[in-house]
């Protein structure tokens, strides 16, 4: 049996903060962000909500799409590198808002490569028969994380949140999945400070430890090999050419590395997906809402192939191959 995707969700803050706001004081344009990234505008959560707060949005958007209630929920994956507090988890603020009481759940830190890590996960869970019904959500809240005097970094990112449910099926579902890890890039991408190493203190702070860090170029550069090797891996060994290929779902953190992998694998534009412009790279919530929206403008149909492919910090990085079932 297959962990199958039976319904899909999302939420997305009201407010949105557009290129031309960074103009005002930053040495950026809205012309040099539209071109060197592909966003126009993102989405911004008020800042007295947190991540589960987006989290819990999105999976009441999902069950009012099933006739699946809270209660049969299994498990509860959330991926995320904003949870609420560093403990107790995510997961467990979501099963309280819904008081499932036969339910276990967990927070699983991967960056943009996440929810793809989570999926993996779910599948597990599903394959082992001990659970048939498994949400996992994409949440991250950047905005709570970035310094908007640095416009290397502050341009980039959304907040918003994508949930799915995962239930057996035969015929349908996650086909395939690989992923990996590379601590070696760990210098390129991180948040310096608020963990064992450098807890939070007057110098940290003083010093914008607690903010994203990022060497663009070091990144771009990883991630468009990254997303091509892992993506041309899982084709090969599950004999999948371009043409049998109905959507390239990858991670949306830059136009120019989503048009750079599907150049390479020989995707023609109507086999990617999109819409970076309108939130900027959301991190674990980025595949999901691409996914969502997808299925929303009728882009997918039942016994389609998709590919769902990320790489974020760590270096981490993965690749699903779905048949489509719903």
């Amino acid at each position: 049996m297959n962990g199958n995707i039976t319904s899909i969700g999302k939420y997305l803050p009201e407010k949105v903060i557009k290129n031309n706001v960074f103009e005002n004081y930053l040495d950026t344009t809205d012309e040099w962000i539209i071109s060197r990234t592909g966003i126009k505008e993102r989405r911004q959560l008020d800042q007295q909500k947190g991540a589960s707060f987006m989290a819990i949005k999105a999976i009441e958007n999902l069950f009012d799409k099933t006739k699946i209630t809270s209660d049969q929920i299994d498990a509860i994956i959330v991926a995320t590198i904003t949870p609420d507090m560093v403990f107790p988890s995510t997961a467990c603020l979501i099963q309280d808002y819904f008081k499932i009481d036969n339910c276990w759940g967990y927070d699983l830190s991967a960056a943009c490569s996440g929810f793809l890590f989570g999926l993996e996960t779910a599948d597990a869970l599903i394959k082992s028969k001990k659970y048939k019904k498994v949400i996992v959500v994409g949440v991250d809240k950047m905005s709570s994380i970035l310094d908007y005097n640095d416009r290397n970094t502050c341009v980039l990112f959304g907040d918003g949140a994508g949930a799915v449910l995962l239930e057996p099926s035969a015929s349908h579902g996650i086909l395939d999945c690989k992923l990996g890890v590379n601590g070696s890039g760990a210098k390129y991408l991180n948040m310096p400070a608020g963990g064992s190493l450098h807890p939070a203190s007057p110098e940290t702070v003083e010093k914008k430890m607690h903010y994203v860090k990022q060497n663009g170029a070091a990144v771009f550069k990883s991630a468009v090999k990254g997303m091509f090797d892992i993506t041309n891996t899982i084709m090969k060994n599950n004999n999948i050419s371009s043409k049998d290929l109905k959507l390239f779902i990858a991670h949306q953190a830059n136009k120019r590395i989503i048009d750079a992998t599907a150049k390479k694998m020989n995707l023609n534009p109507n086999q990617i997906m999109v819409n970076i412009d309108k939130y900027a790279n959301t991190t674990a919530a980025s595949i999901p809402l691409a996914l969502c929206d997808a299925y929303e403008q009728n882009k997918l149909d039942i016994d389609d192939n998709i590919i769902l492919t990320s790489f974020g910090a760590g270096f981490t990085w993965g690749s699903c191959l779905i048949k489509w079932g719903i």
